[in-house]
């Protein structure tokens, strides 16, 4: 039997076997990691400091253990760096082996890019998916640059929400944005086609 076009082979499902070549040192492989939670190289690089905390859930409330989660931001003025040794814009953990299966990125707040508000991307790897899964991060405390953003402003008023990390400070002073990811349920986040 002939076939005039040929198509791509099927993704196989993302599983746990991810950690040893992705995110080793996490899981307790003696190598280090490609990348790592930390996004600030020198301490050099200007912006302000933050952390971003979060865990991911499955559709029935429970804590994913073995996700893999990926940030791509811009530095604070809103530039994709192009400089690594001060700020490289990419940071990959996994959410096992962390107390109560936390994913945290040290990075610092990226700045406007093209009109929209700042925002980190975010890809989520877990076992069970044919294909990993896009967000976006948004900042709780850029209420007006949010109303402006015409990827924001495209999502489902109600579900604007699940894209918006909650801004805490943590008692030694350092600022947390939590971001929870909701796989699937009621508090599904909001996920985007590429």
């Amino acid at each position: 039997m002939s076939q005039d076009k040929f198509y791509q082979t099927p993704s196989q499902t993302v599983g746990p076997y991810f950690a040893y070549g992705l995110t080793p040192k996490q899981y307790l492989y003696n190598f280090p990691s490609i990348a790592d939670g930390n996004l600030i190289i020198n301490d050099e690089v200007s912006g302000e400091r933050i952390t971003i905390s979060g865990q991911v859930y499955d559709g029935n409330g429970h804590l994913i253990p073995d996700a893999m989660i990926e940030l791509w931001q811009a530095d604070a003025e809103g530039n994709y760096s192009k400089d690594l040794s001060m700020f490289h814009g990419f940071g990959r953990l996994g959410t096992g082996t962390i107390k109560d299966s936390k994913f945290e990125f040290q990075t610092i707040k990226p700045g406007r890019v093209d009109g929209q508000a700042p925002h980190i991307n975010v890809i989520v790897f877990m076992r069970g998916q044919l294909t990993h899964t896009y967000t976006r991060l948004y900042f709780s405390d850029e209420t007006e640059a949010n109303s402006q953003d015409p990827v924001l402003q495209s999502v489902e008023e109600d579900r604007r929400n699940t894209l918006l990390a909650t801004k805490t400070i943590r008692p030694d002073g350092t600022t947390c944005y939590v971001f929870n990811i909701y796989m699937q349920g009621p508090n599904e986040t909001v996920f985007f086609d590429v």
